[in-house]
């Protein structure tokens, strides 16, 4: 006896596709972000709605692991730099996340780190000329991922461009950081200027990118204003040999005008982008001339 009812290849035929297209849809061969993801009724379709889910997991992911302080030594170490092991005031990642001024702070123990090492004192040291040129400051930050892939290859880079015209401090590696705690070791080591190379906070197509702030004449209080940032270095964003060439530059010219921040200003030659003479870019079809 035939069934009645009809094949599942007739059912899928007859069934209307539920997802509605964006027009704008070409654009996503241009960026990362989550744009033209069409609809579905009044909602986004499924496959988007898992990828956002997906990319969020792995921000928060992102954001509470733990950086893997003896292996990321270790490769520098391979490098030939010389390293520092410190930890700021926040005893946890919980406390971390929870007390931003805690991580910019050095813990006791660090700070005794330093005074053995500077054998002097912050106060002795003011009122003689600067040990070192910079300093290199790597903090987990908000992202441990984006330091185990980019802060090696960054340094590394950066120091091919320095040679040997710039005396370094070791590299000190900082447990729970943010950004500010680089002014109280580059304070501490009397550097010139102090690079703090960070996990940036992840967003939702980025989970592992580094920025790069450098301060001239650091010391607790300078603001942000006062320093120059460089983001997005990782795959996918600014490339090491990128960010080093950018960096390189800010650090001699912090140097040679002795200031960093809002009066220093990245002034080299930006490559120009090239296009299709003739077209645009939104609708990908010849212009009227």
């Amino acid at each position: 006896m035939p069934s009645r009812e009809p094949s599942k290849k007739r059912q899928d035929a007859a069934t209307p596709n539920p997802v509605t297209a964006n027009n704008w849809q070409q654009l996503r061969q241009l960026t990362a972000a989550r744009i033209a993801l069409g609809r579905a009724g009044m909602s986004l379709p499924t496959a988007p709605n898992l990828a956002f889910q997906l990319a969020h997991a792995r921000a928060r992911d992102a954001v509470h692991a733990h950086l893997d302080m003896a292996a990321l030594e270790a490769k520098l170490r391979e490098a030939g730099h010389e390293t520092l092991v410190l930890s700021s005031a926040a005893p946890d990642r919980t406390t971390y996340l929870q007390r931003p001024d805690l991580g910019r702070t050095l813990s006791a123990e660090s700070r005794g780190v330093l005074e053995r090492r500077s054998a002097g004192g912050t106060k002795a040291r003011s009122r003689r000329a600067p040990r070192y040129d910079a300093t290199f400051v790597i903090a987990d930050g908000l992202s441990a991922l984006a330091v185990e892939r980019n802060a090696a290859g960054l340094l590394a880079a950066l120091v091919a461009k320095l040679g040997g015209d710039w005396k370094l401090a070791p590299v000190a590696l900082v447990f729970q950081a943010r950004v500010a705690i680089g002014d109280e070791i580059g304070e501490r080591l009397a550097a010139s200027q102090v690079i703090v190379l960070i996990g940036e906070r992840p967003g939702l197509s980025a989970p592992d990118s580094l920025g790069a702030y450098l301060t001239f004449a650091p010391k607790v209080g300078r603001t942000d204003a006062e320093r120059n940032c460089i983001s997005n270095i990782r795959e996918g964003g600014q490339s090491h040999v990128a960010a080093a060439a950018t960096l390189h530059y800010l650090m001699s010219e912090a140097r040679r005008r002795k200031l960093s921040g809002v009066g220093l200003k990245d002034e080299t030659e930006t490559p120009a982008v090239s296009s299709a003479r003739g077209r645009n870019f939104l609708t990908d079809q010849r212009e009227n001339s």
